[in-house]
């Protein structure tokens, strides 16, 4: 562990991990802010020219894979690879399938987002598991205050992105776009290999059997495993591109869901019958899981960012300035700029109020969380009104949404990756970041699939189907809020000696 304190008072190894996550952030970011918007866009265009809800559905189903492949990328780290080592291979994937997208190429294009998905699942609960492996369970506080850090640096890198990749994708040209966002990762991994000593030891080796003989058995199975994966994703290419097997996204997506719920719920039921866990420990994965599901109900709206919100930009917002029309990917940064103003607010309210002994427990904060969410789509209904009254909205209307959602974010998303890191047993720290990670694989699922109704040929023939969709989402998230204030106690009991 680096004990130096050169970073804002933290371990320097902070500092590169806060590099690595920026820029990985910058290729995501970017994707998030193209992807939907180009597949939706006319062939004339450079688009795809799909319609929205086959749009929507592919765009939720990557931006969920991304998120999804968090739990065996984080287990692979835990058992084969180390956390060090996935960081590294998962901005490799990520690297390569930006060049895929570059390509302009409708089967390069779907081989580059199954890289991108891998990459991000091996590097996303890594990184962010070498965070709290710098600090230790004595120090509590200074641990939340290093990931409001590092959060601030996931949000530097999507605020930048927009603005770059935005302008050059949908002015220049979408796969320039797309190859200008892989060019972050690759500054990332750069940086990331030239500092990764201010790390120490953090992460350096998976966690190993005492037994040898197992050792080396578990390690020749996951070989074999990855080999067999690898080659049934290829066989799996070759007959869509052959065109001997057709996949329908709308189809995919519908059953997603189902199977990422059930996958849970497994994996859960796996680690307290098979883990060998202490009875303090189940209590506390037993809150993992609770906070898991308000979780993922939380981003199923924040995740409307990317898709219903941007699609608002895109054909509802007044985008005119100066004569010029603003590029409506250019929203995507509302969030991350909300982020870097009010990151530092907050990590310094938690800590002046965890001072005071009245710092609310992290079931309270996910709360607030979902209620501020709410608000923010109670904003976006005035919105509509304004819309089918005849006019544009002004970008204030979304200004406003991202600005309450980004303090719900604050104080859920940080406070939650800290929470997972403290609560996990230490044997399954990377597969309980990547259970924190599958949360959020949930909800841009959802949030994906919501955008299909968001179809502009239905909302045109029926004008009142568009504030009642963003009214829909308020009910639902405000709900949520309410019933997870009132389960805040018990919860906080399961957490025993965490805060």
């Amino acid at each position: 562990m680096d004990s130096g304190k050169t970073f804002f008072g933290h371990p320097s190894g902070l500092a590169t991990l806060f590099f690595t996550e920026m820029w990985e952030r910058f290729s995501y970011y970017g994707m998030r802010a193209l992807l939907l918007l180009f597949l939706v866009d006319s062939i004339e265009h450079g688009g795809m020219g799909l319609g929205d809800r086959t749009g929507a559905s592919i765009y939720g189903l990557y931006t969920m894979s991304v998120y999804l492949l968090a739990l065996p990328g984080g287990w692979l780290a835990d058992n084969f690879f180390g956390l060090r080592k996935a960081v590294f291979i998962g901005g490799c994937f990520i690297s390569i399938g930006h060049l895929f997208l570059f390509i302009a190429d409708p089967h390069t294009f779907y081989a580059g987002l199954i890289c991108i998905v891998v990459g991000v699942g091996f590097l996303k609960p890594s990184v962010s598991s070498i965070v709290g492996g710098l600090y230790t369970n004595q120090d509590p506080i200074r641990r939340d205050a290093g990931f409001s850090i590092f959060y601030m640096g996931i949000n530097l890198g999507a605020f930048i992105s927009p603005f770059i990749t935005g302008a050059i994708g949908q002015r220049v040209n979408w796969h320039y776009g797309f190859g200008v966002a892989g060019l972050g990762m690759v500054i990332g991994l750069v940086q990331y290999k030239l500092t990764e000593k201010t790390l120490g030891t953090v992460g350096l080796e998976p966690v190993k059997l005492k037994d040898a003989g197992l050792q080396s058995l578990r390690e020749r199975n996951i070989r074999r495993g990855l080999w067999t994966t690898a080659l049934l994703a290829a066989l799996l290419f070759v007959l869509v591109s052959a065109g001997m097997i057709t996949i329908d996204p709308v189809v995919i997506a519908n059953g997603s869901g189902v199977v990422l719920f059930v996958s849970v719920l497994a994996y859960f039921i796996y680690v307290f019958l098979f883990e060998k866990l202490s009875a303090d420990e189940k209590k506390k994965v037993g809150v993992i899981g609770i906070l898991f599901i308000f979780s993922a109900l939380f981003w199923s709206g924040f995740e409307q960012q990317g898709s219903t919100l941007n699609l608002f930009a895109d054909r509802y917002t007044d985008r005119i300035v100066f004569g010029w029309e603003v590029p409506a990917s250019w929203s995507q940064s509302l969030g991350p700029v909300s982020i870097i103003i009010f990151s530092p607010v907050f990590a310094w309210l938690w800590i002046w109020l965890a001072r005071r002994k009245i710092s609310p427990p992290t079931p309270i904060k996910f709360s607030f969380a979902l209620i501020l969410q709410a608000s923010g789509f109670l904003v976006m209904v005035g919105a509509s009104y304004v819309v089918i009254s005849g006019h544009k909205a002004l970008p204030s209307w979304l200004v406003g949404t991202f600005l309450l959602q980004t303090f719900g974010e604050l104080c859920l998303s940080p406070v939650g990756l800290s929470g997972v890191t403290k609560l996990a047993p230490q044997k399954l720290v990377g597969q309980m970041m990547g259970i924190w990670f599958m949360s959020i694989a949930f909800g841009n699922l959802i949030a994906g699939r919501f955008a299909g109704e968001f179809d502009a040929n239905a909302i045109q023939s029926n004008p009142q189907r568009l504030p009642d969709l963003f009214l829909f989402i308020v009910k639902i998230t405000l709900v949520s809020g309410l019933v997870m204030l009132l389960l805040s106690r018990p919860v906080k009991k399961l957490m025993g000696d965490v805060r």
